[in-house]
């Protein structure tokens, strides 16, 4: 059947989304419910962009410039670039805890973790023999962060002192990793071994895997309260959707290409895939297993990474340098 310019297939009570028509490409389409507001350049800033952290009190958006060896300082008041801190080794991932005052910042080739005072915005602690540290998630529950590394593990570290609380071994490097907040899980991405590997944070292990049914399997979001946890994949360009209490794969939804992050936005029931072939996808949940597409808005090549923060609505998306188009911030207000 055909509904709102999607085509699905009916498997018993699953309805999965497996073809996006012509007429709702990365055109702008309305009632894809993102509007651009802003857009905030970053001077001096080359190469790769990576992932993003907010502080929403202080209103402060931090940006792992990979690129550049550098972290970007955004006043998102004035919607304006404050600083830039230098001194970082490939950063990748970036998590914000409000009550340290303090970045954690996963430098890739530098193989360490970098701590940042955010009131001077001075180096704290590095935290070295960590290669290739990527993803890095704060766990509010538990006060500890989490880092993504190497060949396959995840390190606990402790947020006051960054001492190592343990490490579990995965089956290859972990791409993008979701915590349950009111449990006790962590879903990760292992795109190499083609699964998702469930830790079990109380026994620091592996309590399951499920498998993927696309490739590269890179960024990840969960929705706890729905039981559904999204997955990003590359080949082909698709977000599955996961039953979290089964590992099950619900629903199939078709995207555009090179997608590094996903948000799932509750309050609205949307989910929003940045692709980096330049447009944010969006799609409106009806149920946990039925997905319709509301359209794209376009936004900027190889623009694939971003965040979104619920409590400002707002979705940023981060673009590289292309041609004379310096490195910027797109911020998009959700309607």
């Amino acid at each position: 059947m055909e509904s709102a310019g999607v085509s699905v297939r009916i498997l018993g009570p699953v309805v999965l989304a497996i073809g996006i028509t012509a007429g709702i490409a990365a055109s702008g389409a309305s009632g894809q419910g993102l509007e651009l507001a802003a857009t905030v350049a970053m001077p001096n800033v080359k190469g790769r962009i990576d992932h993003l952290a907010a502080d929403v009190r202080g209103r402060k958006l931090y940006v792992a410039a990979l690129g550049n060896n550098t972290v970007e300082v955004l006043d998102t008041t004035q919607n304006r670039h404050e600083k830039s801190l230098p001194g970082f080794g490939e950063p990748q991932g970036i998590a914000y805890v409000r009550d340290q005052a303090a970045l954690f910042v996963g430098n890739g080739s530098a193989g360490r973790v970098d701590i940042v005072d955010t009131k001077s915005f001075m180096p704290v602690l590095q935290i070295g023999k960590m290669d290739d540290a990527d993803n890095v998630r704060y766990d509010a529950r538990r006060n500890k962060i989490i880092v993504g590394y190497g060949k396959g593990a995840l390190r606990t570290l402790d947020v006051e002192t960054g001492s190592s609380q343990g490490d579990v071994p995965l089956a290859g490097h972990p791409e993008s990793f979701q915590l349950e907040q009111d449990g006790t899980r962590i879903f990760v991405n292992v795109p190499t071994a083609g699964h998702i590997a469930v830790v079990d944070t109380t026994k620091g292990q592996v309590a399951a895997t499920w498998k993927v049914s696309a490739r590269a399997n890179f960024p990840m979001t969960l929705d706890e309260k729905g039981r559904r946890l999204f997955v990003g994949a590359r080949f082909p360009a698709v977000v599955l959707v996961h039953d979290i209490d089964s590992g099950k794969e619900v629903a199939r939804l078709k995207i555009g290409g090179d997608t590094d992050d996903i948000f799932f936005d509750r309050e609205r029931a949307r989910l929003y895939v940045i692709c980096g072939e330049g447009r944010v996808d969006v799609y409106r949940q009806e149920t946990p297993d039925r997905y319709v597409y509301e359209g794209a808005v376009k936004s900027a090549p190889r623009a694939r990474t971003g965040l979104f923060v619920p409590e400002e609505k707002r979705l940023y998306v981060a673009a590289p340098t292309t041609g004379s188009d310096p490195a910027r911030i797109l911020v998009y207000l959700v309607k």
